[in-house]
């Protein structure tokens, strides 16, 4: 990838996208740590205004802009990211090593938001050196970083859903099995490679997750309107529930794009790009 509008654009997808992602991060972190965490709690705040700052900023960019600028700005963006990720890791190995008890971030969660941030600064460094992955691999490696996460959010809904919601609690527990099934399927790809990466298998492949991930998407479309307008219970942020919707249809666009890059069929852009 030479420094082009394409460049342009696919960074200030990313950055506007994840940097977004980054700072509900610090919210959702802040929210669980204890009232005498105040470090944690502090350094989550400043997270939390270094990410919008980012995001203001690279909403007010254009794929007019100048590529050397956004190189530059991808190279700082980066740098946050790291940073962001080496506090997530370090609130695991609080939490882990028992040094936060009753604080209320699951490790897996910590875990979780870990994995965004360093998915997030690879990309830019993959952008940045114009060294994007060939097609066939990244349609591989792309699902198995996406198909973990949609199965961790259906974890996480289940747990924090109240008990007394049977019904929504068994069908998030049905979700978290069949995306757990569909990761181990998108490993066995993996460890196949190169062999796997014929036309026809990562086609079938991309319609099998497709259909998964649209009743996913569904079901916390269904999940967040329902926690905006209390009518169940549950301990669910309204913000939590529109994120993980968000990330469903991002995991939706990165699925289509793949598709159309193997059968030609035409894609629209992706909201962030068209909102600006």
């Amino acid at each position: 990838m030479t420094m082009t509008d394409g460049f342009v654009a696919r960074s200030l997808d990313e950055v506007r996208f994840w940097s977004r992602i980054m700072k509900e991060h610090s919210l959702f972190l802040r929210l669980g740590f204890r009232c005498e965490d105040t470090q944690l709690i502090n350094e989550a705040n400043q997270f939390y205004s270094i990410f919008e700052n980012i995001e203001n900023r690279a909403n007010a960019f254009t794929i007019g802009t100048d590529p050397q600028t956004i190189q530059r700005f991808n190279d700082e963006v980066r740098n946050a990211a790291t940073y962001i990720w080496a506090f997530k890791r370090k609130v695991l190995g609080l939490i882990l090593s028992c040094q936060l008890p009753g604080a209320n971030n699951f490790p897996l969660l910590v875990d979780h938001v870990s994995r965004e941030a360093n998915y997030f600064r690879n990309r830019l460094t993959e952008l940045n050196a114009g060294r994007l992955e060939p097609l066939p691999d990244a349609i591989i490696d792309e699902n198995v970083f996406f198909l973990r996460i949609m199965a961790d959010h259906a974890k996480f809904i289940g747990h924090l859903l109240d008990p007394s919601e049977r019904k929504l609690v068994e069908q998030a527990e049905n979700f978290s099995q069949e995306f757990d099934q569909l990761l181990f399927q998108a490993r066995d790809m993996d460890s196949m490679r190169p062999q796997s990466q014929t036309g026809p298998l990562l086609d079938q492949f991309l319609d099998q997750n497709r259909v998964s991930v649209k009743s996913l998407r569904d079901f916390k479309k269904t999940a967040r309107d329902l926690i905006d307008a209390c009518r169940i219970k549950s301990i669910i942020h309204p913000l939590l529930a529109d994120h993980v919707f968000r990330e469903a249809e991002r995991f939706l666009f990165i699925i289509d794009m793949f598709e159309n890059s193997l059968t030609g069929k035409s894609v629209p852009a992706p909201q962030t790009m068209m909102e600006h």
